[in-house]
């Protein structure tokens, strides 16, 4: 599947996350602060938002290039593989619905390394269910009135560029009252909250980010009016490839870090690698991460081709390889005994990190319902 342009890739980069990333992984986890050293080194190797096209100065990177730089990235830290993850995740809505002249204005930045991305779409009372979300838009005949809260923000108040999505239309059909808008950090009006104090993923902050009378020119809609609930989920049918691609990385390390360590312990006179039982876990651990990772980079094809059943790879994608990522932490844990339990070795930080996989970008739960409405739309 894998051509050998992505096996170049893949090693480029995990040489780069060796050198220059997983070395302040357990820093910035213990500082619980945005990890300034993996950006720089992301955005000197031109890998911080790859997915970007060439006419708006990016890499124009395929589907499954971007997942392979997620992947790798968040093998060495799952925090900084979130940068271009949500680079992705934010900048994605313009790729696929913006004027001309948006996507001049908003990608050639984030190309060029000088803005980067966030996506505002959840709220305290609006998670899974986003169409209740209460930030509204009022047009006044001149421009957009922005007001509300957003929260859970993926790097917020790190980021330079916002895409939001917000009532437009509150007498309009459910589903077809939200509009898209574009939105910048410096707009009079926005500003954030502390970060949260999370699980895992310490390294990349999440906030709520506030709306007081922000006013937004007509240019800053994005798409057609009413149109923002269909934006967000065409957004998420992609990324949350994305996600499933995060989750290999971590369920990687974990599998090669309990590997290593059964190796060496020693325990009745031998190595515990030799153990069946010990083997057992190990030969389950590998046929989840495998089959994970042939689900999630087939996905990674349907997004690239725009495929009519991207939906219903994503949702599965993203569901195997998050359960798989959340199983396999787990039992790295439990390989290292005690060992893993304590900071001394990353399996207690990675099994923290692999927990938020099946959390966000729509919930396994919600993930599972759109499987399964996926598979009955074709059933007769």
């Amino acid at each position: 599947m894998l051509t050998s342009e992505h096996t170049a890739l893949r090693a480029a980069v995990r040489d780069l996350v060796t050198d220059k990333i997983s070395p302040w992984a357990a820093t910035v986890d213990e500082q619980a602060r945005f990890p300034q050293e993996a950006y720089d080194a992301l955005r000197a190797a031109d890998l911080h938002a790859i997915h970007v096209p060439l006419e708006y100065g990016g890499n124009g990177a395929d589907a499954l290039s971007a997942c392979l730089v997620i992947e790798e990235v968040a093998r060495g830290c799952t925090s900084s593989s979130l940068i271009p993850a949500v680079n992705k995740l934010g900048s994605l809505p313009i790729m696929l619905n913006g004027t001309e002249a948006q996507k001049q204005q908003w990608l050639a930045p984030l190309a060029k390394g000088d803005a980067l991305f966030c996506y505002a779409l959840s709220e305290r009372e609006a998670g899974s269910d986003v169409a209740s979300m209460r930030t509204r838009a009022e047009w006044t005949g001149d421009d957009w009135l922005l007001n509300g809260v957003k929260c859970w923000i993926t790097n917020a108040g790190e980021g330079d560029s916002y895409t939001v999505f917000a009532v437009s239309d509150p007498d309009a059909k459910r589903g077809q009252h939200i509009s898209a808008f574009l939105v910048s950090k410096t707009d009079e009006g926005v500003s954030f909250s502390t970060p949260e104090h999370k699980m895992g993923i310490k390294g990349s902050p999440t906030r709520e980010v506030h709306f007081d009378n922000v006013r937004l020119p007509a240019d800053r809609l994005l798409g057609e009016r009413g149109q923002g609930m269909r934006i967000a989920m065409q957004t998420l049918d992609h990324t949350r490839v994305t996600i499933a691609a995060q989750a290999l990385g971590v369920a990687q390390a974990a599998l090669d870090l309990a590997a290593s360590y059964v190796k060496e312990r020693q325990q009745f006179g031998k190595a515990i690698a030799e153990f069946q039982g010990v083997q057992f876990m190990l030969a389950d651990m590998v046929i989840k991460l495998e089959s994970a990772r042939a689900l999630t980079y087939l996905a990674a094809l349907k997004s690239e081709e725009h495929a009519a059943d991207l939906t219903y790879f994503s949702a599965a994608a993203k569901t195997a390889a998050s359960d798989a990522a959340m199983s396999i932490t787990t039992d790295a844990v439990q390989l290292l005994g005690g060992y893993g339990y304590t900071r001394d070795l990353p399996a207690e930080r990675l099994m923290r990190d692999a927990k938020i996989t099946q959390i966000y970008e729509g919930t396994n739960q919600v993930q599972r319902i759109v499987l399964a409405r996926e598979l009955l739309k074709t059933v007769r």
